[in-house]
């Protein structure tokens, strides 16, 4: 008895040491530069939904789940006077935006769908989903034309999910606004049809992003 106790001893020891030392995994953080956010690409079977991380030479593919998307402080502005802007809050209001067009020293989130070749899906598009957002606030993204005029393309205000059609042979950028500063999650999914009439999807990718006050 008292040598099984000893055992005992020993092994619930080493697996509490393992336990304890086992390796710690940091997300990567980006503050600043080029980034696809939705980067869809087709491996000959499937879709899959990565984030293209250009901030690094050369650039690689990440997990979404394993990056931190960081709107610093030189990010936040307000709410322009034009009614058109009323998703965004009241004129005035606070939000920080990950712009459409790209500014230094803050990251550029883009979507990218150039790794899908045409001819493999029906429409050669595919549906990107804002599937839920969860956070201290609203999220939105939408695109502005050369007169400033934007167009929602998601946003958590108004009901979720939200779907856009994206032609493949896609490399767009749109400004991704946030309402208030603290931590939010947005899960996204991609869906299409081959050209075969299979219905396909890359599974919902759920991203990080940190807002700086």
């Amino acid at each position: 008895m008292k040598a099984r106790g000893v055992a005992g001893a020993l092994i619930a020891g080493f697996a509490a040491t393992v336990l304890s030392v086992g390796p710690a995994f940091a997300a990567t953080t980006i503050s600043s530069g080029h980034v696809d956010a939705i980067d869809v690409d087709w491996t000959g079977s499937a879709l899959t939904l990565d984030l293209r991380d250009g901030t690094v030479t050369p650039a690689v593919d990440r997990a979404p789940a394993d990056v931190v998307l960081n709107a610093v402080s030189a990010s936040k502005t307000t709410v322009p006077s034009s009614s058109a802007y009323s998703f965004l809050g009241s004129p005035g209001d606070p939000v920080w935006i990950l712009p459409q067009t790209q500014v230094s020293n803050i990251v550029w989130p883009g979507f990218n769908t150039e790794g899908v070749p045409s001819g493999v899906l029906s429409g050669n598009a595919v549906s990107v989903k804002l599937v839920s957002v969860s956070g201290p606030d609203d999220v939105a993204v939408y695109t502005t034309n050369s007169f400033g005029t934007p167009t929602v393309w998601f946003d958590s205000g108004n009901g979720l999910p939200d779907t856009r059609s994206i032609a493949i042979n896609t490399h767009a950028h749109a400004n991704w606004a946030f309402e208030a500063a603290g931590t939010y999650t947005a899960v996204f999914e991609v869906t299409a049809t081959t050209t075969g009439g299979t219905a396909i999807t890359t599974g919902q990718k759920t991203y990080t992003f940190t807002v700086q006050p």
